[in-house]
């Protein structure tokens, strides 16, 4: 006799909620606990201070993770949630467990390092400071990886069963469609570009009883040419001995940046002036370009070979600080892409207050970030505990980013041909997802939602 329990499914929403970033979103069907996606706070104190709260979820109790994607915003949690007792299994396509695998271990020793600064200045009320996770905590959440082909169902358990289909954004990056029973969950995770320099077009979904859909530019259109204005600005800038710095993602960002400038450059649009590539972790999902060849990716070997050959990647900290130092005009593209931390910082120590320089953003920039701080026009920004006046010039373009917009979020809903029963809205910002909302009301006539934090649906299968 079936059990009455059992017809039913609980999703809630851990993050991705009212904020583009804590991804999390955990099932439970079928006896079985899932969690999609296990993303890092970041952004605000407030939303920082969440990765630090012990009741979220209980890890012991969850039996499979599955990933849309090696961001830290959809991956960075997953050590702490091995440090505090998870045994199950982490899916994902190949690609994203390989970008995972670098960029968790970078983050773990990142965490250590704020630690141990913490400690050594005094200025953490925990006496002492601990890190979220540690390396070995990382090494530990490796482990557990298992690669699952792009497209092919896998049976979970009986009555649940799950594929990846390709989404643009980064490398290795999916959606996600779930069946429990008969019914279909749709998780958009983060949507690609129609028009990408280094990767295809998303995959649309066919069918979704219930659709999760990302909203990061749900209330923006991407407008105007961006690789013009990128030409321009280098134009523009490389006549002074200023610096340009270009702050980037490490993963699939600055890969695009690199060869959208390297291609710029090779066809006289640009001036030849030295270019600087300053992430060891940007350096490592280059090579990852190396190993996953034309189903992944539209870059070529040999563009691929001379591209690393003409832009310099600085693999060691003493040599941020010359380059920082370096006279006459030059490009550094460095992570991280909001300007939260690595070693863009120390360009940014040198640079912001030589009104010969530029700081260029081509990514999203969440609420309260630097990055978000220097385009709002603010006059100081602290880095390392020090103010530094802001002098340079400060641009954003925003056509260069990995995100879907309005437009592009719209679209890809369009071979679904009967009305889902519910579609929320997540991974947005409050104005962002509720724009998003009305225009795929007006488009397709279906009801949609913004779910809150910690917010419970049910649903009988």
């Amino acid at each position: 006799m079936e059990n009455q329990n059992e017809r039913f499914v609980s999703l809630q929403f851990l993050g991705g909620v009212g904020t583009v970033t804590g991804s999390k979103y955990l099932i439970k069907a079928f006896g079985k606990t899932i969690l999609v996606d296990c993303g890092l706070f970041q952004g605000e104190k407030k939303l920082r201070l969440l990765n630090w709260d012990s009741d979220q979820f209980f890890p012991t109790e969850i039996d499979y993770i599955l990933l849309t994607h090696g961001h830290l915003d959809h991956c960075g949690y997953l050590p702490r949630v091995v440090k505090k007792g998870f045994r199950g299994k982490i899916f994902g396509t190949k690609p994203t467990l390989d970008v995972s695998n670098i960029v968790l271990k970078d983050s773990a020793k990142l965490q250590e390092e704020d630690a141990e600064l913490a400690n050594s200045g005094g200025y953490s009320k925990h006496k002492p400071a601990f890190p979220l996770y540690d390396s070995d905590d990382a090494e530990k959440t490796v482990e557990l990886f298992h690669s699952v082909e792009l497209g092919e169902w896998f049976d979970l358990e009986p009555n649940i069963r799950f594929r990846f289909r390709y989404n643009g954004h980064i490398l290795g990056a999916s959606f996600i469609e779930l069946k429990l029973g008969n019914k279909s969950l749709i998780f958009s995770g983060d949507i690609g570009r129609e028009e990408d320099p280094l990767l295809f077009p998303p995959e649309k979904p066919e069918e979704g009883d219930i659709i999760l859909i990302e909203s990061t530019y749900g209330n923006r259109i991407h407008r105007g040419n961006p690789i013009k204005r990128l030409a321009q600005l280098i134009h523009e800038f490389s006549t002074s001995k200023g610096t340009i710095i270009i702050p980037c993602f490490a993963v699939e960002r600055i890969q695009a940046v690199m060869y959208l400038i390297w291609k710029l450059m090779k066809e006289g649009e640009i001036p030849n002036i030295p270019v600087y590539m300053d992430s060891p972790m940007g350096s490592k999902v280059l090579d990852l370009f190396n190993v996953y060849g034309a189903e992944w990716h539209k870059l070529k070997e040999e563009e691929l070979s001379e591209l690393k050959e003409d832009i310099i990647c600085i693999t060691e900290s003493f040599e941020t600080k010359k380059i920082a130092n370096k006279k006459g005009p030059k490009i550094v593209i460095a992570g991280s892409g909001m300007a939260t931390g690595g070693r863009v910082l120390s360009y940014l120590e040198h640079s912001l207050g030589d009104p010969n320089s530029l700081v260029l953003f081509v990514g999203y920039q969440a609420r309260e970030t630097r990055g978000n701080k220097l385009l709002r026009g603010d006059t100081e920004i602290k880095i390392r505990g020090k103010y530094h006046e802001v002098r340079c010039d400060v641009q954003n373009i925003d056509g260069l980013s990995a995100h879907a917009d309005q437009s592009e979020l719209v679209s890809w809903l369009s071979k679904i041909k009967i009305a889902p029963k519910q579609v929320f809205i997540v991974h947005g910002e409050e104005d962002a997802s509720r724009i998003l909302g009305n225009r795929i009301r007006k488009v397709y006539g279906w009801e949609t939602k913004i779910p809150e934090r910690g917010e419970v649906f049910e649903f009988e299968v």
